[in-house]
């Protein structure tokens, strides 16, 4: 039985501990929050816009930190150097982590990655390979390549010597496409920490201090156990960054001849012409935004214009076979393929030529049977023929599609069975609306 002494001895202890809670709760102030970008892709205008968007939005909306978790191959130039601009004027401190595990920061990485304030990796990451190439993903040549590459050895070493990272290792990495494992890369100072999960890296680096890009500032990281808010690309953005695909960007560029093509050789079906239109302006979207060779985009143009004049010329198929070759080259210089990041799969672009090849067997077949019809003399022999209306005016008779009226002006409704009456002035077809039979 307690005695009154140990109960209130019991309530004292009790009251201390909870004013010792409520006074740690209050002296800690609010969670920290760190927005977290997933950025598991190519560097391109598209991904640009979305990390920078992304890294204002966490400044703008007062977070505390910004972590990039990163896997990238690389990418294009002017794209890199806009997230790395973002990045050293970002006002809160930028985190780049390197992971999940079997991750890389390849080539455009490295800067984006030398960029950070803190930078980390996961365990079974690499890092590095920033050697510049042109944009076919060649070896630049000559005095050019001594400019672009003592150019690119500069600009990454002051990225590490800002941030007291190993400015040797940077030189070798864009002279000597030198790539490390995280382990190494932590050893040789090119990195700050390995951390499995970006928890447990907000854990290790609490405390951990770092200046501004302006150098007025000096940041003290207190972000264990910090609200992570991750974001990932739009679906909007998605879409944008599917359209730039090479293999993408060809397949809407044969669609796009193909439905013009065919409105060329039977104008009035409207449908082939519009898919191929907005083909078309979806495939120059993606060519606009990615370097490209002008050798492959005139071979498209003239694989197109052979497509277009087989019907229309008597070449026994040898026009068919030059388009196909135009097609074939064409696709695959037209970004330029060897040890660029983007190239078109050749196992594609030969499965979209069989499909325009049988496309085009089949066509030529067609006009081969028409020219082995009996000839027919004068516009009268068309006289007694029927045939089905198309449009408002508009009549298909033989598979050709001639300008038309009815009888006493009746409307011709879309697909009505006619018969021709007369022809009027060599262009017109006087017709009668018949009515369609059934067994």
């Amino acid at each position: 039985m307690k005695t009154p002494f140990v109960r209130a001895f019991l309530a004292l202890f009790a009251g201390v501990a909870a004013f010792l809670v409520l006074a740690s709760s209050a002296s800690a102030g609010p969670q920290s929050r760190v927005l977290a970008i997933e950025f598991e892709n190519d560097v391109n205008p598209v991904t640009a816009d979305y990390v920078t968007d992304e890294i204002d939005r966490a400044n703008r909306d007062g977070y505390d930190a910004v972590a990039i978790l990163l896997d990238t191959p690389g990418g294009l130039s002017e794209s890199m150097r806009k997230i790395y601009k973002k990045e050293l004027a970002s006002e809160i401190p930028v985190i780049v982590y390197v992971s999940p595990n079997g991750a890389r920061a390849a080539s455009a990485g490295v800067w984006i990655s030398e960029a950070a304030d803190l930078l980390a990796m996961a365990p079974q990451t690499n890092i590095g390979s920033s050697t510049p190439i042109n944009e076919g993903g060649n070896n630049i040549q000559s005095d050019l390549r001594r400019k672009v590459v003592n150019d690119a050895a500069a600009s990454l070493q002051a990225l590490a010597k800002y941030h007291d990272r190993n400015t040797a290792w940077a030189a070798d990495a864009v002279r000597k496409a030198s790539n490390l494992p995280a382990y190494e890369a932590l050893r040789m100072n090119v990195i700050d920490f390995i951390a499995p999960s970006l928890p447990a890296l907000l854990e290790k680096t609490d405390g951990y201090r770092t200046k501004s890009a302006d150098g007025q500032r000096t940041f003290v990281l207190h972000l264990e156990g910090a609200q992570v808010d991750t974001v990932q690309m739009s679906f909007w953005k998605q879409i944008l960054d599917t359209l730039i695909d090479p293999n993408i960007i060809v397949l809407l560029l044969s669609v796009g001849t193909l439905g013009i093509v065919v409105e060329l050789w039977a104008p009035g079906h409207i449908f082939p012409g519009t898919v191929g239109a907005i083909s078309l302006i979806l495939a120059l979207f993606g060519l606009s935004v990615l370097p490209i060779s002008w050798a492959g985009i005139l071979l498209m143009i003239l694989a197109a214009a052979f497509f277009a004049a087989e019907p229309f010329v008597t070449s026994h198929g040898a026009l068919t076979a030059a388009a196909i070759v135009s097609f074939v080259f064409g696709s695959l210089l037209l970004f330029e393929p060897a040890g660029s990041a983007y190239q078109v799969s050749l196992p594609v672009v030969i499965a979209i030529a069989g499909v325009l090849g049988l496309f085009m067997f089949f066509v030529l077949a067609k006009i081969v049977q028409i020219r082995r019809r009996p000839a027919t003399v004068g516009m009268q022999t068309i006289v007694g023929e029927r045939g089905v209306v198309r449009r408002e005016g508009y009549v298909a008779v033989h598979g050709e599609l001639w300008r038309a009226h009815a009888d006493g002006g009746a409307p011709l409704p879309p697909g009505q069975e006619v018969e021709v009456e007369a022809v009027e002035d060599g262009l017109t077809l006087a017709v009668r609306a018949v009515e369609k039979t059934t067994a």
